[in-house]
C-alpha cells in the first residue's frame, strides 16, 4: 500500500501558458480596470515586436498605461520611488513583465502602493514588520525561464555591497493573481542569460525535489519539470531564436519549479545565493549554476556517509540523474553519477562564470559562510564541506 503523508500546498496563479499568449494580455488586465503600471527591464523588452504589439492592443482597449523600468535587480530604493510615485490611486493592476527582477519588482511594487512608507521594515532580513498582504492585483509576464517568481509569493530585493544583503518581502497574498507565460518573449534572450535562468531553474526544481520539506505532490512537479529540463535547456542555449519547442519547455520548467520551491523550499546552494549577491554584482542565476554541481557533489557525498538513513534522498539524486541522462540507471550508485556527469557537462558547455569573475576571493569565504546556511537541503553541511563548495568554484 502506498503511504502518503500529510502535506499542504499554497496556491498557485490563474495560469495562461503558451505561444501567443500575450495576446490576451489587454483582456486580463480589463478584469480590474483601465488604468495598469507596467514594471519592465530598462531595455529588452521595451524594444522588442512584442511590445509594440502589445502597445497597440492596450490603445485598442482602451487601457491607460503608466511606467516604471529598472535596471538590475530591484533595491528597497526603486521600490519605495515608484510605489511614492503612484499611491495616489491612478493604478487599477500592476503588470510585471521582463526577468526575474522585474516580475519581483512589480510584486513589491503592486504590495507597497496599499501602505505607508518603505518597505525595508517588510523584509525578512529585518523582521521589523509584518505586512497585511494587502496588495493591488498583479499580473506577472515572465520574459525569461529561470527564478519562477510568477508562481511564488516572495520578491527579492538586494542591496548590494560591503554590508549587503538580498532578502524577501513575502506573504501568501503576493502570489500573482495571473501568470501569462508565453514562451515567445523568451526567443531573444540572449545565450549566456538562457543559461544563467535555465541552470537556476534546475537547481530550483533539483534542491525542492531533495528537500527535507518535500510532498508527493512537489514531487510531481518537480521531477516532471526536470524532465521538461533535459529536453530543453541545451537546445535553448545553442538555438533559443530558433526553437519556439525548448523555449517552451523551459518555460514551464521555470513555472513548475516557482511552484515547488514555494512549497517545499530550497537548499543549501539557495542558502549561499543571498549573502554572495547581496556582497557582489553577480546575477542570482549565475550564483546558482556556478554552484549546483559543487554543491550536489558535495550533498551526495555527505548523504553516504550514513546511506541507510538517507536512502530516500539518495534514490532521489539517482532518480534526477537518470531523468537527466536519459541514461538507465542499474543503481543509486549509476544514477548519482549520472547526475554529476550532466551538472558538470552543462556547466562546462555554458561556460557559467565562476565566482571570481565577479570579484570573490578567499578572503570572502567567512562573511559569505557567517550569513549562509543549508535551508532544507537533505543533509547539514558543516562549514568545512560548505567552504569546500565555494572553493570549488572561486
Amino acid at each position: 500500500m502506498i503511504q502518503l503523508s500529510p502535506f499542504t500546498l499554497a496556491r498557485v496563479p490563474e495560469i495562461h501558458f503558451g505561444p501567443g499568449k500575450l495576446a490576451g494580455l489587454p483582456q486580463l488586465i480589463g478584469r480590474y480596470g483601465h488604468r495598469a503600471l507596467f514594471v519592465t527591464g530598462s531595455a529588452s523588452f521595451v524594444h522588442s515586436e512584442h511590445h509594440a504589439r502589445l502597445r497597440e492592443a492596450l490603445e485598442s482597449a482602451g487601457i491607460d498605461v503608466l511606467r516604471a523600468s529598472l535596471s538590475g535587480e530591484p533595491s528597497p530604493e526603486f521600490v519605495d520611488a515608484v510605489a511614492e510615485n503612484f499611491r495616489d490611486g491612478r493604478i487599477d493592476c500592476v503588470v510585471g513583465i521582463g526577468g526575474g527582477s522585474a516580475i519581483d519588482a512589480g510584486k513589491a511594487i503592486s504590495a507597497m502602493l496599499p501602505q505607508e512608507g518603505s518597505v525595508a521594515p517588510f523584509l525578512e532580513c529585518f523582521n521589523a514588520r509584518k505586512h497585511d498582504g494587502r496588495k493591488l492585483p498583479y499580473l506577472a509576464v515572465p520574459t525569461s525561464s529561470g527564478t519562477g517568481s510568477e508562481a511564488s509569493g516572495n520578491a527579492v530585493l538586494s542591496q548590494v555591497g560591503q554590508e549587503g544583503y538580498k532578502s524577501s518581502l513575502r506573504h501568501d497574498n503576493f502570489v500573482p493573481d495571473v501568470a501569462l507565460v508565453d514562451p515567445e518573449l523568451s526567443l531573444t534572450c540572449p545565450p549566456d542569460i538562457t543559461a544563467a535562468c535555465g541552470l537556476d531553474a534546475l537547481t530550483q526544481l533539483l534542491e525542492a525535489y531533495v528537500s527535507g520539506k518535500a510532498s508527493p505532490m512537489t514531487d510531481a512537479l518537480a521531477l516532471n519539470g526536470l524532465e521538461h529540463v533535459a529536453a530543453g535547456f541545451l537546445l535553448a542555449c545553442e538555438n533559443g531564436q530558433r526553437d519556439i519547442a525548448a523555449r517552451s519547455h523551459m518555460a514551464y520548467a521555470a513555472l513548475l519549479s516557482g511552484i515547488a520551491l514555494a512549497n517545499a523550499g530550497l537548499g543549501v546552494v539557495h542558502g549561499f545565493a543571498g549573502p554572495i549577491g547581496g556582497f557582489f554584482p553577480i546575477p542570482h542565476g549565475v550564483v546558482c549554476g556556478t554552484l549546483i554541481g559543487a554543491a550536489t557533489r558535495i550533498n551526495i557525498g555527505a548523504l553516504r556517509q550514513d546511506s541507510v538513513r538517507n536512502r530516500a534522498a539518495l534514490e532521489k539524486y539517482a532518480r534526477a540523474g537518470a531523468l537527466l541522462s536519459g541514461e538507465a540507471a542499474a543503481s543509486e550508485e549509476d544514477g548519482c553519477e549520472w547526475l554529476l556527469r550532466v551538472l558538470d557537462r552543462w556547466i562546462a558547455a555554458t561556460g557559467i562564470a565562476r565566482l571570481s569573475t565577479y570579484g570573490v576571493t578567499q578572503d570572502d569565504f567567512p562573511r559569505i559562510l557567517e550569513r549562509s546556511n543549508n535551508k532544507n537541503s537533505p543533509i547539514a553541511l558543516p562549514r568545512e564541506q560548505m567552504q569546500a563548495i565555494l572553493e570549488a568554484r572561486l
